[in-house]
This record gives structure tokens, sequence and C-alpha cells, in this order.
């Protein structure tokens, strides 16, 4: 008996919404025909705007629709005051990678804060994200993009993809680093600590 009227309990609310809109259904026929006719009216003009969409020239038009969700995406994101200064410490410019490889990170100028960063085969608009190591880190978020740099190196992941797509990057700055750790390395966690008499 107690498990009949637990189910009647937590079927009760369940059965009072569906007769509320069933009721509501047989009360308003001729909302539910209008809001099907609306249905089919916008249809037609999805339709017209996708084939006008088609006719212009494909590269045209995907470098458009590029250059307007960059910048969309770009003017959306408001940054904090420690992700500016975040933004400050960004090497930019075209930064040497490994494998000949190259990426180019230049700031927006219209848009404090954020970069574009490219190469061979990819475009990203990033901004900076705040992280607890002190690396700098920049993301596209859409694209799943993410921009990593440290004192000696930096590179850059597709993380929807699970690729990267640049490593061992240097800039001038970041080379005089790897090479001053080169000349005197750090010391190792497995080096045996220093005696203290």
């Amino acid at each position: 008996m107690k498990s009949f009227i637990a189910s009647v309990l937590i079927l009760a609310p369940v059965l009072a919404l569906t007769a509320g809109t069933v009721a509501a259904a047989t009360d308003k026929p001729a909302d539910a025909k209008s809001s099907v006719q609306a249905k089919k009216a916008a249809k037609p003009v999805a339709k017209k705007t996708v084939t006008k969409a088609t006719k212009v020239a494909p590269k045209a038009a995907a470098a458009a629709g590029a250059v307007a969700v960059a910048s969309v995406a770009t003017a959306a994101v408001l940054l904090t005051p420690d992700e500016l200064s975040i933004a400050q410490r960004v090497h930019t410019g075209r930064i040497a990678c490994e494998l000949g490889a190259h990426v180019n990170v230049n700031a927006i100028q219209q848009s404090p804060g954020h970069f574009q960063v490219d190469g061979k085969g990819f475009k990203y608009s990033m901004v900076p994200v705040a992280t607890t190591t002190g690396t700098v880190r920049l993301e596209d978020k859409q694209a799943g993009a993410v921009w990593l740099q440290i004192a000696n190196k930096s590179m850059l992941m597709n993380q929807k993809l699970g690729q990267r797509l640049a490593d061992e990057c240097m800039s001038p700055e970041q080379l005089q680093v790897a090479e001053a750790i080169k000349k005197n390395p750090p010391p190792s966690v497995f080096d045996p600590l220093p005696s203290s008499k």
C-alpha cells in the first residue's frame, strides 16, 4: 500500500502537467494551426537565404564569414584587468617553431588584449585566460585552440582535434632564455638536496 501511495505522489505532478497540456491544445486549435502555418512560411525564407549565399564565390564567402566570426568573437569578449595584464606579456610577431614552421601572433588594434594567431592552415582569434601557474595562455574557445607561452618556448594546440599545431616555438626573448638554461641548467628535482652543516 505504501508503494502505491508513493507512486501516486510521484506521478501526480506529471499527470497534472499532461492534463494541462492536453486541455490547452484542445482549447486553442486555431493557435496550433497558426503556429504550423508560421513554420511553413519560415521554411521558404530560409531556403532563399541559403541559395543567395551559395551563389557568392566560395572563397570570398569563406573569407568574409571568417572575418565576421572573428570580429564578433573578439568584440563579444570583455577582458578583466588581470587578463589585460597577461596580454601585455604575450610575445608577438613571426615566431619560429620546430621543423621550419612558424606562427604569427599579432595584437588586434581595435580590441585591446585580443590577438590573431595564424600560420599554415590555421587562423584563430584569441584572448588571454588566467592560469594558476603564471603561464601565458591564449584561447579561441569556439575553435578549441590554445596558445601556451612559458619563459623558453611556446606551443599551439587544437584541443577539439587533439593535435599540436606548432611546437618548440621561440620568440627572440624566449631563445635567449633557452640559451641561458642550456648554459646554466636549473637543478633537477631528482638532484640530492645540499646538506646543511
